[in-house]
């Protein structure tokens, strides 16, 4: 029976980062992943992409992420939001410090970081390609048995299996959850103009439109599209050759880059949100989406997730010093009352700027044209919402800080 520190169920972007986390401070890890890691490297780019906080880039360092990235990210140096294309915008710059609010990287070269780093770990077993066919949480332990038969035990299961989580439904955890009747497109444009490291989100009635900053390539300027429509307008947009959905794209965005051009295909998915009643129970705790999902209007979902993954380890990583069973009641607590905030304010900030910019007409638009506007003068405001975007908000794990635990 092979015997870990902490066995991981699902070995995608959360759940590998744990992986390392747990790693870099001499805790192992066993993961458990039903898919094939080689059809993900191996599949041409598909246009996701996905934000990297600062802070979470911070994390990526301090464990040896960082340097098993096959590409570089796209610096965001500024966030620009504004209501329509009504003057007035609500801006958020990197600051004199330098440090850039976050990094934007392809899926498929998060995916290979976090491989390659799971690969050179001293303290990680992947298990790919193989599911788990039984699973008791006992009391003084967890055990797995794998569809191949062989047996696993640690004193700490983790799921970090998504949105569909069957390891927290067997686990009784009830959701809070509800669709939003949107979809959301994403793909990679090539424009013109320099985007000279800016993000800019644009709310429409009918949903946020995105628009962030990549690196260039030999192409020219790229930037990554998340464009959130509503479910009845999604199937005309996708139904759109290349060239006539990059001028639907550019009448959105004003054309103030310049003639666009796509440079992958288009993907969508639908937009809901959910949040855990609860993160843990009997040797078990929840991450990523396993434990909440929110709307992508402010790109914190993914970060939320690396946040999981940070103070988990902490949490772990401390109790094992003081040589405590890692599945201990009282250290699941600490993680429960660490993240639940956290997940809780973020969901719901999401969820009401999501409703907020949602509702049309003249006047609503004017009332938030005037909100921005105060934010933009109010500095307090404005750099606890900074802070929101860097993920540094609240009580940060020392892997968010660049420390090593």
């Amino acid at each position: 029976m092979q015997q870990s520190d902490v066995i991981i169920l699902g070995g995608g972007l959360v759940g590998l980062a744990l992986a390392a986390a747990l790693d870099s401070s001499g805790l192992s890890a066993t993961v458990i992943d039903p898919a094939d890691p080689d059809l993900r490297l191996d599949a041409a780019f598909d246009g996701r992409t996905s934000a990297v906080s600062s802070s979470s880039a911070r994390m990526f360092d301090a464990i040896g992420i960082s340097a098993h990235f096959p590409a570089p990210g796209g610096p965001i140096r500024q966030i620009r939001t504004s209501d329509g294309l009504a003057p007035g915008s609500l801006t958020f710059d990197a600051g004199e410090e330098g440090e850039p609010l976050g990094w934007m990287h392809e899926n498929r070269n998060l995916r290979a970081a976090l491989r390659a780093r799971a690969e050179a770990g001293t303290a990680i077993t992947l298990h790919y390609q193989t599911s788990a066919t039984h699973i008791d949480r006992g009391e003084h332990g967890v055990t797995v048995t794998l569809d191949s038969g062989e047996m696993l035990r640690a004193p700490l299961l983790v799921s970090a299996e998504g949105r569909n989580s069957a390891t927290r439904a067997t686990a009784g955890i009830r959701l809070a959850k509800w669709s939003y009747d949107h979809r959301a497109i994403v793909s990679i444009l090539r424009h013109a103009i320099p985007h000279d490291g800016i993000a800019y989100e644009i709310f429409y009635p009918g949903g946020p439109f995105a628009l962030l900053p990549m690196t260039d390539d030999e192409t020219g300027p790229r930037s990554a599209i998340v464009w959130s429509i509503t479910e009845a307008d999604a199937p005309g947009l996708l139904a759109l050759t290349d060239d006539q959905f990059a001028s639907e794209a550019q009448a959105a965005m004003g054309g103030f880059l310049g003639p666009l051009a796509m440079l992958a295909p288009r993907s969508s998915y639908p937009l809901g949100f959910h949040h855990a009643a609860r993160i843990t129970d009997q040797r078990l705790a929840l991450v990523g989406d396993a434990a909440h999902a929110v709307h992508p209007i402010a790109g914190q979902g993914l970060n939320l997730g690396f946040r999981d993954s940070a103070a988990l380890a902490q949490v772990l990583v401390e109790g094992a010093r003081l040589g405590l069973d890692l599945g201990d009641r009282q250290l699941l607590d600490r993680y429960q009352r660490w993240r639940s905030l956290d997940t809780l304010m973020v969901a719901m900030s999401t969820d009401g700027l999501n409703r907020l910019y949602s509702v049309p007409g003249k006047t609503a638009a004017a009332v938030r044209r005037f909100g921005m506007g105060m934010v933009d003068r109010i500095a307090p405001l404005k750099a606890r919402l900074m802070a929101e975007a860097r993920g540094t908000s609240g009580e940060l794990p020392l892997l968010l800080r660049g420390l090593p635990i």
